[in-house]
């Protein structure tokens, strides 16, 4: 029974005939959790049910406790993304995966433009709303096994698993248009945003460590601050190279 049981856990009750302490202990040592000898009082074996519940239900706080415990250790709490320890460790994963399998890693440095003027303009609370948003946007355009996170402020981010340079620009262009194609709806009304992106293809910068490609990622984010904003531009050795909004 303990080795059916994958989930949650069962409570066991022994129910024997023997009564030799000897074989009492060998059932509980094989994973029972009481016994009753037999005849038994139905009363008495009620009791014991309803103890096994209250034991069960600890447990199940316990559990949810933890996983309470473990979700606001890996994520932004208000964002519900992975915070900036755990998205910066997924990173260096990939990216040693990446040398391993010969595979690409996309990183992405997102920032919200102008988001400085919506807390002014609307308040913290709006602003809130607006990286929460936000948020549910980035993580639908993205897939199941990509990831993104929470960097700071109002920037973001995502580190593209096995894509190459065929894709990688597409999808981050994707990405800006996910937050850019239509207002948020808030308490205070309709907020329009756009974004700007700096784009990163580990298959470029194969030599660099986690530290410099973030460098190098948060410089091309930069260059489309620079170049206007609400734009893609790509993080390339040696070449500028931009994608038009």
């Amino acid at each position: 029974m303990r080795q059916r049981s994958e989930h949650s856990y069962v409570y066991i009750i022994l129910l024997t005939c023997k009564e030799a302490k000897e074989d009492i202990v060998a059932g509980l040592e094989s994973g029972a959790d009481d016994y009753l000898t037999t005849p038994f009082d139905p009363e008495e074996l009620k009791a014991r049910l309803l103890t096994g519940l209250r034991i069960l239900d600890l447990e199940d706080k316990l559990v949810e406790a933890r996983e309470e415990m473990r979700f606001l250790a890996t994520h932004d709490t208000l964002t519900h993304l992975w915070n900036r320890g755990v998205i910066l460790d997924l990173l260096g994963r990939g990216l040693a995966r990446c040398h391993r399998q010969r595979e690409n890693v996309g990183l992405v440095l997102a920032d919200l433009d102008h988001f400085k003027e919506i807390n002014d303009t609307y308040g913290h609370l709006v602003g809130d709303e607006v990286l929460r948003e936000t948020a549910r946007r980035l993580l639908a355009s993205v897939r199941s096994y990509d990831y993104v996170g929470r960097y700071g402020g109002e920037e973001f981010l995502i580190v593209l698993s096995n894509c190459d340079q065929r894709f990688a620009m597409p999808r981050a262009d994707q990405i800006r248009r996910a937050i850019s194609g239509k207002p948020v709806h808030t308490a205070a009304g309709p907020v329009q945003l756009a974004m700007s992106l700096g784009l990163l293809l580990s298959e470029e910068w194969k030599a660099l460590s986690v530290e410099a490609i973030l460098g190098e990622v948060d410089s091309a984010l930069y260059a489309a601050r620079a170049a206007g904003r609400n734009r893609v531009e790509l993080a390339v050795p040696c070449v500028e190279r931009a994608f038009p909004s």
